[in-house]
C-alpha cells in the first residue's frame, strides 16, 4: 500500500500510528515533496467512488488563498485533477491506496472497516 502524508500533519501522524499498530505494511510518500500526478489522482479518484472535491484539502491555506471554493464548480474534472497535481498541499491527506482500495482522510472507523 502507498501511504501519502504530510509529516507535520497531526492527522497523518495519527493514521501512521494506527497503521503501525495494526502491523500493516506501507510505502511512505511525502505529499508535499512528491505530490501525486494527475494520472495517479485520476486512478485513485475513480477507484474510490468519492466525489472529486473530497480529494481537495478544503481547510488548507493554499485552497483558501486560491479561492477554489468558487472556482472548482466551473472547472472540468481534468482541470481539477491537473490543478491538484500542481501542489501536494492542495490534496486531502492522508491517502492510503493499494489492493483495490483508496482511503482519503483518516477516519478510524472507516479504515477499520475497509482494511
Amino acid at each position: 500500500m502507498l501511504f501519502l502524508c504530510y509529516p507535520k500533519c497531526s492527522t497523518c501522524k495519527k493514521a501512521q500510528k494506527w497503521l503501525e499498530g495494526k502491523g500493516l505494511k506501507y510505502e511512505l510518500r511525502d505529499i508535499k515533496t512528491e505530490n501525486p500526478t494527475a494520472d495517479e489522482l485520476r486512478g485513485w479518484w475513480e477507484m474510490s467512488g468519492l466525489p472529486l472535491k473530497r480529494f481537495f484539502n478544503t481547510s488548507g491555506n493554499l485552497y483558501k488563498e486560491m479561492g477554489l471554493k468558487d472556482k472548482l464548480p466551473g472547472m472540468s474534472e481534468t482541470e481539477q485533477l491537473e490543478l491538484l497535481a500542481t501542489d501536494g498541499m492542495l490534496v486531502k491527506r492522508p491517502i492510503l491506496a493499494g489492493d483495490g482500495i483508496v482511503l482519503v482522510g483518516f477516519r478510524e472507523k472507516e479504515w477499520e472497516e475497509k482494511l
